[in-house]
C-alpha cells in the first residue's frame, strides 16, 4: 500500500519536516517519488521508520543509522558487524531501563510520602526520614 507524507506523519506521530529530513539523510533508501516530486511511502518505508524510531529511542545518532544502512546494503559480509551493533544497543537500552526503573522507584516513594501527608493533613506528623530525599540503591 502507498501512503502520503501526511498519512505517514499522522501514523508515525512524526512531523512532515522530520520525514523529509530522514529522506534527505538517506535513511529511507527505498522511498519513491511521484512525477510531481511528492514522496510516496510504502509498507517497507513504514517498517524502516519503525527501526529509525527504535534507534532514536536507543540514542543512536543519524550518522550511526546511516552507518547501519551502509552495512546493510553491503550485504551478508557485514552480518557480524550489524549483529554486534545490535548487541551494543541492547546493552545501552538495558542501562536506560535500569536508570528509569530507579527513577520510577524514587517517584513512587515520593507519591507514597505525599499520600501520607495528604491523609494526615500535614507533613509534620511524618517521620523525619520520610521527608528526606530518597537515596537510590
Amino acid at each position: 500500500m502507498d501512503y502520503t507524507i501526511k498519512e505517514v506523519s499522522n501514523m508515525m506521530n512524526l512531523s512532515i519536516s522530520t520525514l523529509r529530513y530522514y529522506d534527505t539523510m538517506g535513511l529511507l533508501p527505498g522511498l519513491k517519488r511521484k512525477e510531481s516530486g511528492y514522496r510516496v511511502f510504502s509498507d517497507n518505508d513504514i517498517e524502516m521508520l519503525k527501526i529509525i524510531d527504535s534507534f532514536k529511542k536507543a540514542g543512536l545518532k543519524i550518522k550511526d543509522m546511516q552507518h547501519y544502512l551502509a552495512l546493510a546494503f553491503q550485504g551478508e559480509n557485514t552480518l557480524t558487524e550489524r549483529y554486534q551493533l545490535f548487541l551494543k544497543q541492547e546493552k545501552v537500552l538495558e542501562k536506560k531501563i535500569e536508570e528509569l526503573q530507579q527513577a520510577l522507584e524514587v517517584t513512587r516513594k515520593k507519591i507514597s510520602y505525599y499520600e501520607a501527608a495528604l491523609q494526615a493533613g500535614t507533613e509534620n506528623v511524618l517521620p523525619p526520614a520520610f521527608c528526606l530525599p530518597f537515596t537510590q540503591k
